[in-house]
Parts: C-alpha cells; structure tokens; sequence
C-alpha cells in the first residue's frame, strides 16, 4: 500500500524557516527519522520510506506552493496511488499557532496551494494535515505574515509539534484517516 505525503513550501533559501514552508519542514522529520534523503526530480524533491508495511512517498513540490498541483498530479499518476491516500501538509491561518488538525476533505479555505491542487485534481475530496500558525497579521499583511519567519517563542514550540504533526502522518499510513482523526484531533 502506498500513500503520497506532499508538503507545501517553497524552495530557496529566501522561504527557509518561512511559516509558508511548515509542510517541507515536517516533512523533513519524517526523512530524518527515517534516515531518508530527498532527491530532485520531476516537480518535486521526492523521498521513499516504509513502515508497517505501509510505502510512503514525500514529495516537496518545486513548483512553488502557488502551483503545487502540477507536481500532486504528476506523483499521484507516476506512483498509481488513488486520492484516498493522499494527504497535504500546509500552513493554516485559520488555527491558532500550534493547532495541528486532520481534516477528511473540504476546500482551499484561501490557501493559494490548495486551490491549485483542487483545480488540476478537480476535487477537494483529499486529506490535509493542517498545521496552525495564527493570523497575528493587519489587513493588507497576510502575504508578509506567511512568508514571515517564526518568532523566537514559536521557534521553542515548534520541534514538538513538527514531531507530533509527523506522528500523525504515520498514524494515517498505518490506521486510516479516521481512526487517526480521533486520535489527534481535539
């Protein structure tokens, strides 16, 4: 069984540590647990690991979050990994900073990278691992705040809860979508 794990983020130094790159930096717990390297290839550094029999797939698009469904689509055919085991990790300014959720389906909610997922998909029916990082931004400011770095209190947190939002990953692989959901969702 496969599942295709993408993180969006943006690729270059400029967005390192950026609040946008939340889904390339959880996934980089995972490759470092798993003691997997990511590797460029067709729209997307791509790595492989299994566990509990369970194939993972991750793939950071490099197409830039704003045209991140070019690259789920490619990897979704290249692979043959049907939508139900898809899940996309992003930035939520709708949860508070620390507020990690898993949702079963739903649309963009405004994030310019689930909405180019869902047009090249033509559906919103997919899993997201929302990740929180509150909207601490004025009106006109929201492009400065996700692009924004952490601040040095979130900065403290956030190693847990990149650990906690990789767990969940797991936990989907292993036991569902549902079943994870009433686990961690609270």
């Amino acid at each position: 069984m496969k599942y295709l794990i993408v993180g969006l983020g943006n690729v270059g130094e400029t967005y390192t540590g950026t609040r946008h790159n939340i889904g390339f930096e959880v996934l980089d717990i995972l490759s470092e647990r798993f003691s997997v390297k990511f590797k460029q290839e067709r729209y997307a550094y791509k790595t492989t690991f299994s566990y509990a029999g369970k194939s993972f797939i991750l793939i950071k698009p490099t197409t830039f979050v704003n045209l991140s469904g070019k690259s789920v689509r490619h990897w979704l055919q290249k692979e043959k990994i049907p939508i139900e085991k898809l899940l996309v990790v992003h930035d939520d300014i709708a949860f508070d900073f620390g507020t990690i959720k898993l949702k079963p389906k739903g649309n963009s909610g405004g994030h310019n990278g689930l909405f180019s997922i869902e047009s090249i998909l033509q559906t919103t029916n997919y899993a997201k691992l929302r990740f929180g990082i509150g909207n601490n931004f004025s009106y006109g400011h929201q492009v400065d705040y996700v692009l924004g770095k952490w601040t040095d209190e979130e900065k403290i947190q956030l190693p847990e809860l990149k650990k906690k939002a990789s767990e969940m990953i797991i936990s989907f692989g292993k036991i569902g979508l549902e079943r994870t959901m009433n686990m961690f969702n609270s």
